[in-house]
């Protein structure tokens, strides 16, 4: 069993419950259980969030490898070779384009029919198929389904010209807003702080 396991129950966390407070994805949590070394900002980021110092989290994984690499079974080498190659496909993440991706939405944030649009053309040039991209995109079709529905319903209910005018205004600010939150967020955490808990595409 890891360390990161063995602290991680010790403080009767789920690991979703530790990617939640963390910031680091459920599926690399996982792969660091598995066996795999934390390297880098996952490292500092656990080690913070659970109060601990990194070598805590290390000392264990290289007992592990050491093991592993005397065990003379070549399915356990097959393994582990997968594990590290699915880590480095899921931390490597480019966070330039993954904000620009996110911010391309804001010159539409007005218009919420479009606002979708950059971030996807960009993705599919680009060819950034990371999930974070996934989750920017998804959440800016679900607001530009919701935002339409909402401007009509206040329009529906005949409140004046300037709840209209108010509804409008706000739902602009509220997609402005969670846009520059979440580039924030990858910033600090290469994560998203509103996602939804599925992706549309």
């Amino acid at each position: 069993m890891s360390e990161l396991k063995k602290i991680r129950e010790g403080r009767n966390l789920t690991q979703e419950e530790l990617a939640e407070k963390s910031g680091i994805s459920v599926r690399t949590i996982q792969r660091i259980e598995a066996g795999t070394e934390p390297k880098g900002y996952t490292l500092k980021t656990l080690a913070s969030t659970l109060d601990i110092s990194e070598k805590e989290l290390l000392i264990p994984i290289i007992q592990t490898e050491e093991i592993k690499i005397e065990e003379p079974i070549l399915i356990n080498e097959f393994e582990t070779k997968k594990q590290i190659s699915m880590v480095e496909e899921v931390e490597i993440v480019n966070s330039t384009l993954i904000k620009i991706i996110n911010l391309s939405s804001l010159p539409f944030a007005w218009f919420p029919i479009a606002n979708f649009l950059p971030p996807l053309l960009i993705m599919i040039f680009t060819k950034e198929k990371s999930q974070v991209a996934k989750e920017i995109i998804s959440l800016q079709i679900f607001l530009a389904i919701v935002s339409p529905i909402i401007f009509l319903i206040v329009a529906f209910l005949k409140l004046g010209s300037a709840s209209v005018m108010i509804t409008m205004v706000g739902l602009t600010l509220a997609n402005v807003f969670i846009i520059l939150r979440n580039t924030y967020e990858i910033d600090k955490r290469q994560g998203l702080r509103y996602k939804l808990n599925f992706n549309i595409i």
